[in-house]
Formats: C-alpha cells, structure tokens, sequence
C-alpha cells in the first residue's frame, strides 16, 4: 500500500463525502452485498477499511486499516480493527470465509502482493470481493483525467477490469463474477442504481473471486 497518503489529515473530509452523495454510496455497497457470500457464521474482514463505511453497512465486524485517524472513527462505528496493509496481512491461513476490498486497490503500489495475501488467509471455498473504478469507465477517465487536482486520488491507481483479473489469476484466483453500478454522473445519481452482470458500462465494478465455484448472484449470468 503506498504510503503517505492523505487520509490521516482529511478524514473529516473523506467520510462527508459519503453523505453528500448518499445514493451513490448505497448502489456501491447493495453491489458488493451482492457478490458475499451468505450462511450463517461466515468469518470475514475488509482490508484498507478506511473510516468503515461500507463495513458498518455490509455488517462486517473486523479487519485492517493502516491510517490511525481512519482506525479511530472505525472503531467508534463498532469494528474490531488492528494496523495492518494489505500486503501483509496479520492473520493466520485458511481464516476466512470471506475478504472485502472496497476502493483500497487504488492506493496499492501492485496489486499481485495484496491479491496473494488475500488468497493465503482465505478458506478453500473462500472469496475475495473486490469494488473499484474501471479505469476505463466515465467516471474512472474523468477521475484519472483530473487527480492532479483531487487530495484524495493525486497519489492513486486507477486499473482496469482486465488488469485486476489478471492478477487475480497470477495469485491463484480460478473463478469470477463480474457486476457493475454507477451508470450516470455521480452528479446524477439520486436513486438506487441495480447492479448489473459484467463491465463497460457502470463505472464501479465488483468482482468476487474464488478458489472454487461458487453460486452465482441472481443477476450475474
């Protein structure tokens, strides 16, 4: 993860802008809902948690995040969250049902270490529920076109659909669904946005990857 990144002086900032946009925030997190798995007594954790947003809304309970300021608010929402990055993860093998990404890969300096990482602490029938900006969507080009200008993305990667799968394959990772949401403006958006199955149209992209086949979402094909 890269490191020096803003998130320690502006969480203040960062957390408000969920609310100034509250249903764009509700499309991201009813997609990645989507793509959990669900069962009674499933372990998971999200990793690059932030200030646990989308953990508190998707009922997460634990995981990592390495920006003191951003633990502190996390931990006032209820989550029990230790210093960690994605690269190195402070668990033991074969530990969860479940890993949650949502944004952090953004801040990552490569992808393959924290996607291994994920693999190595996941069960045999886990998965690893991943949510970005396609670089190549609306939203994704206008982001990339100005980070220069942004606190928050001036540091930040923006990837591609098919660089993430590829280095979801290269860490072990055999089988896919893919969603998408975020069809409009963010501007623009003022009411639930449904996810859809694939990519290139949404510009927030979910993909659930898994050591084994797992059932498919109901809207995934």
């Amino acid at each position: 993860m890269k490191k020096h990144l803003p998130f320690d002086e502006h969480v203040t900032e960062y957390d408000s802008w969920f609310d100034a946009y509250p249903f764009v925030f509700k499309s991201e997190v009813e997609a990645l809902r989507e793509m959990l798995p669900v069962g009674e007594a499933l372990s998971g954790i999200e990793v690059g948690l932030g200030t646990g947003r989308f953990s508190e809304a998707l009922n997460i309970k634990e995981g990592v995040e390495p920006s003191q300021p951003m633990r502190e608010v996390a931990i006032r929402r209820g989550i029990e969250i230790m210093d960690g990055v994605a690269e190195d993860l402070p668990y033991a093998d074969l530990r969860f049902d479940f890993v949650l990404m949502a944004f952090c890969i953004s801040y990552f300096d490569r992808l393959l270490p924290a996607f291994k990482e994920a693999f190595r602490v996941l069960k045999k029938d886990g998965c690893l529920v991943i949510g970005f900006l396609d670089k190549d969507s609306p939203i994704g080009k206008q982001y990339e076109e100005h980070k220069s200008e942004s606190v928050f993305y001036k540091h930040a990667n923006f990837y591609s659909v098919d660089k993430v799968q590829h280095d979801l394959k290269k860490a072990g990772f055999r089988y896919f669904n893919i969603a998408q949401t975020l069809f409009r403006p963010l501007d623009q958006i003022n009411e639930l946005e449904h996810a859809r199955p694939g990519y290139g149209e949404g510009s927030f992209i979910v993909i659930r990857a898994s050591k084994k086949p797992m059932k498919k979402p109901s809207y995934v094909e």
